[in-house]
Formats: C-alpha cells, structure tokens, sequence
C-alpha cells in the first residue's frame, strides 16, 4: 500500500545543495542508499518538491535522479500520481537470487582463476577471523566478513564490470529481506569459507559451484523464512 512521505522521515536525508560531485549523480546516489535503507519504504510516494526542499537542490536533479532510479528498478512511476519506491515481490526476488547465484559462480570462477599470492594471505587471515568470530558468537565481527568476502572476491576476479552488477544485485536482495545475519550466520559463515578454501587451493570448478549454491540455498532459506511469517523476515546476505 503506498503512503505520502512523512516530513520525518524526509528530515533524515542528507543536504545536498553543497556538494562538489556532479549534483544528478549525488542526488541519484542519496536517494538510491534512503531507498535501499528503507529510510524511504517500498511504496512511499516521492514528491519531487519535498525531495528538493530537504536535499537542498532544485527538482530538476530529483526529476532526473528518479529517472535513473526508475531505470533500476527502484522507483515505479504511475502516470497520475507520480514516482513511488517499488514494491519488490516475492517472485521477483526469487528471479533476482537465481541471476545473482549463477554470476556468483563466475565471480568465484574468475578470482580463483587470478588470485594472487597476496590474495591468499589475505584470505588465510579471513578465514581465522571467521572462526574465532564463530567461536565467539560474535555476530557484528561476521557481518563485517561477509562484507569483506566480496570485496575480496571481487578484488581478485578483476572484472570491474561483474563486480559492479552483482553488487547491485546483492543490495536488491537485501532490500527484499531485512539484512541479519542472526539467524543464519554461522551456517553463512561456513558457506563462505568454502568458498574462499576453494578459490585459495586453485579449484576454480569447485569454487563457482559452492559460491552459486550458497546465494541460491540463502535465497531459498530466506523465502521460506518470509512465507512462514517469522518477525522481520531477515535476509543473511550472500
């Protein structure tokens, strides 16, 4: 159900008006972080006025912003009422996770194929954080490593181009589902140090299999999480 913008939450993005960077692109970037932080909810109706107003800026940058936004899927524009936050389905998500697994695969294929000895150390010394972090019950310590995961990843597979399109899947799949990692983190952990085992040891088949399964099986966790109705239907990222 969509819903006008409350003036609070408006009063949590950032101003703009200042800003050095080309103002569409740091215009597109705050509002795509206010989208994908659900600071700005699936269904809220974006008016252009009260956007500019609060960012600083004239609606022209908004307009175009939306634009973009509406070209990623995260902005739907009705034609009589305007632009509103997409609401995401089910299904959707689901399209999303199998398109994200199989490019998981290749990105894990790619860095074990190109993974520098310094890559492995890195790696080596991950995997130790991971299992103390595991030993610990220290959840926050393995958010930070899943987070570190990827860019290790993608820092050793070199193709700017992969990276930067999962990445853009990965938070579509975050936005679906509430990021925590509570409820499956160790089990994520465990999945994601397979990964990086296999990409240290050369195995570049077993790699990409065990990256794309991992995304599929945490896709497949999380629908049937949000299907049974459990509290925030949290999705561990991948």
């Amino acid at each position: 159900m969509s819903r006008i913008l409350a003036m609070e939450e408006i009063d949590k993005l950032p101003q703009l008006g200042a800003h050095h960077l080309p103002l569409r692109q740091v215009v597109v970037d705050a509002l795509r972080q206010a989208i994908l932080n659900k600071r700005l909810k699936p269904g809220e109706h974006l008016v252009e006025e009260q956007l500019a107003a609060r960012l600083g800026v004239s609606r022209n940058p908004v307009r175009e912003a939306l634009r973009v936004l509406e070209t990623e899927g995260l902005v739907d524009f009705n034609p009589r009422q305007g632009a509103f936050v997409t609401e995401l389905s089910t299904e959707e998500a689901r399209e999303i996770v199998e398109v994200r697994a199989a490019l998981e695969g290749l990105c894990a294929r790619l860095a074990t194929r190109r993974c520098a000895p310094a890559v492995k150390a890195e790696i080596e010394a991950l995997l130790k954080r991971g299992d103390q972090a595991v030993a610990r019950d220290d959840f926050a310590e393995l958010g930070e490593l899943h987070t570190q995961v990827n860019e290790i990843i993608a820092r050793a597979g070199h193709n700017r181009h992969l990276s930067g399109f999962v990445q853009s899947l990965r938070e579509k799949t975050e936005w679906h589902y509430t990021s925590s990692l509570t409820w499956r983190a160790k089990l994520s952990w465990q999945e994601h140090a397979a990964v990086l085992r296999a990409i240290a040891s050369g195995d570049e088949e077993l790699a990409a299999v065990l990256a794309s399964r991992h995304v599929s099986q945490v896709g497949s966790d999380s629908i049937a999480r949000a299907s049974s109705g459990s509290d925030g239907a949290p999705f561990p990222t991948g």
